[in-house]
């Protein structure tokens, strides 16, 4: 029996962009759940008429908005088994999204995470303070916990109740980092496969930013030693 499959996109202001991603999502996805972070143009609008359902979170933040997803998704009464992360703003590729589930489907992997290779990357696709970022979290990561983690790329999948179980918390930028350090903690299985990465469409509301970039890296240092003296 094939898996169930929901896709969560945060969204703030993407209305440029996010048709494009929802078309291009492949039709294996049972359901597509936008979550309208308090967008102020046709981000809702847009979503709705690429056929995704839209769920709205007046609270900005990427993890506010994730839950939100989560939270509406819960209220459903088949639930899926499997839950894949996807931005708004196209700079991934939606269509490689059989590359991120084929682990858990066929060797029952519980996390995976799409790792942006420098090779795959468009020139300037990821700023400075992503990459830096990146490399300083995950290399943490690796001398805390032995991780193989090479990125914290947003474009990820995982198991409904083995993401019920990590208890998510974090309302912002600290997200992906939370997730990939309790998925660590917990001893689950997890993956990294490689994953084309091109310029967004817009301006990133985190890297684009200093003040975005400075409050993400204190976030992504202050859960990472938050687990290690854990």
């Amino acid at each position: 029996m094939k898996p169930l499959i929901k896709v969560i996109i945060p969204a703030f202001n993407e209305e440029e962009s996010i048709a494009k991603v929802i078309a291009e999502i492949p039709v294996f996805v049972d359901e597509v759940v936008v979550t309208n972070n308090n967008s102020t143009d046709a981000t809702a609008k847009n979503s709705k008429n690429a056929g995704a359902t839209v769920v709205d979170e007046k609270r900005k933040g990427y993890g506010y908005a994730c839950i939100k997803a989560l939270e509406y998704i819960a209220k459903q009464s088949k639930k899926p088994d499997i839950i894949v992360f996807l931005d708004g703003d196209y700079s991934d590729y939606p269509e490689e999204m059989n590359k991120i589930v084929q682990p858990i489907i066929d060797e029952n992997i519980d996390f995976v995470v799409g790792a942006r290779l420098k090779k795959w990357r468009e020139q300037e696709a990821m700023t400075f303070p992503q990459i830096f970022g990146n490399w300083l979290a995950t290399t943490l990561m690796w001398l805390f916990f032995h991780s193989k983690f090479t990125d914290l790329g947003p474009f990820r999948a995982i198991k409904y109740k083995k993401l019920l179980e990590l208890n998510m918390e974090d309302k912002t930028y600290g997200w992906t980092v939370e997730m990939q350090l309790k998925v660590l903690k917990k001893g689950y299985t997890y993956r990294e496969v490689p994953v084309h990465y091109k310029n967004r469409i817009g301006t990133s509301k985190v890297s684009g930013t200093v003040k975005g970039a400075i409050f993400a890296g204190v976030k992504i240092l202050t859960w990472i030693f938050k687990y290690s003296f854990k």
